[in-house]
């Protein structure tokens, strides 16, 4: 691209005037999202806000640190009018369940520990409101993540945030190329949510204060047990808590109660060495623990492997990248090797704790910022 066709180019990168290019904002009520559209409609586009309900919240109006509530969508729609952008509510409710809550519920019955956040961007925000975006004639949809998006040699890439702490590329890795294209993250570069607070503060937007979801948002305070209980009644059944010998030590109350890595509550306490949750059996309704060498994983099977790298995925017998195997941790050196079109097979350079099925294996290049993909953990080490 030459200087003179840059220079005509907007801020979100298309090649027409704000007035004439049409953004759907993604609104979850919090500040992130509303500063998105807030900011974009002081930049004179044509802003259209929407909310999705993602499930009944008629239950879940008093509950707080969690997005997608009832209350979430009367903030979303008073940021619009204090705006003066239009803003629709869209009821995504069965489709939320089928895509995202039956599969956690299912996945936590089979022993993983499945990260719903990622398959809600995935099969509803990225896939299903996307389409409904092109529909309405956006050119582009917004969202509040701390992400970077970038344009490289090849087109679009993904990058991290610009400020580490608040960095959601973990939860976006199934954003595909095709996606990115369409797709833009005004937050990404700000040094801080502070940044974003503050900006908050100078629109005046009723949320600038309004505190940060903390859960997942159809599970309440975090009691991830309580909620499969209800969605699968009977699911919570008693068994043995063994050693890695199968030895028996004691008795649980329900193998979704546990995750790997777990340390306390297990109810087995004066056996000489802490122990922790090494693997999860729900088809015996074992839980297995051992000492802390035993939960160190070195080889990490991953499918459903989106590549987001300029060379085909399977073009090299091996990729040198890092990788990171939970949200809270940072990347590691690991050699990424393909078994198929989305399939792999990932060596650490050093053993990792707590590796478990469910969980995301994210890629990024070894120096620098950017996201290459990543995929599905799908079965202990």
């Amino acid at each position: 691209m030459n200087t003179a066709e840059a220079a005509t180019l907007n801020s979100l990168g298309l090649p027409k005037p704000p007035a004439e290019t049409r953004v759907v904002v993604a609104m979850s009520g919090g500040v992130d999202s509303s500063v998105v559209a807030a900011m974009l409609a002081e930049e004179g586009y044509d802003v259209v806000g929407v909310t999705l309900q993602l499930y009944d919240h008629g239950a879940a109006l008093a509950k707080k640190g969690a997005c997608c509530a009832g209350r979430d969508i009367h903030d979303a729609r008073r940021v619009a009018e204090e705006m003066g952008f239009p803003h629709y509510v869209l009821d995504y409710e069965s489709m939320f369940r089928e895509a995202v809550i039956d599969e956690f519920a299912d996945s936590y019955l089979a022993g993983a520990t499945p990260v719903p956040c990622i398959r809600c961007n995935e099969r509803v925000k990225f896939r299903d409101l996307l389409e409904t975006a092109r529909e309405l004639d956006a050119d582009c949809m917004a969202t509040g993540h701390y992400i970077q998006r970038k344009m490289g040699p090849g087109g679009p890439e993904l990058h991290r945030a610009a400020d580490p702490s608040r960095d959601q590329s973990y939860f976006l890795f199934s954003t595909t190329a095709e996606q990115l294209e369409f797709l833009r993250f005004p937050l990404g570069h700000l040094p801080s949510k502070a940044e974003t607070r503050a900006l908050a503060r100078r629109y005046g937007l009723p949320v600038a204060d309004k505190p940060d979801s903390q859960d997942i948002c159809f599970v309440p305070d975090g009691n991830y047990a309580a909620v499969i209980e209800k969605l699968r009644p009977g699911a919570a059944e008693p068994g043995d808590i063994v050693d890695l010998e199968g030895r028996v030590l004691g008795r649980h109350r329900g193998v979704i109660h546990y995750t790997i890595g777990q340390r306390r509550g297990l109810g087995i306490g004066g056996l000489g060495e802490p122990l922790y949750v090494v693997r999860l059996d729900p088809e015996t309704r074992r839980v297995i623990v051992g000492p802390k060498e035993a939960l160190g994983t070195r080889i990490v099977p991953v499918r459903e492997v989106n590549w987001l790298g300029d060379a085909p995925f399977d073009s090299r017998d091996e990729w040198h990248v890092s990788v990171r195997v939970r949200s809270t941790r940072p990347p590691r050196p690991a050699i990424l090797r393909p078994l198929g079109p989305d399939t792999a097979e990932v060596e650490l350079l050093s053993p990792e704790e707590g590796v478990a099925p469910g969980q995301a294996c994210v890629f990024y290049e070894t120096e620098g910022t950017r996201v290459f993909g990543g995929g599905w953990i799908w079965r202990g080490a």
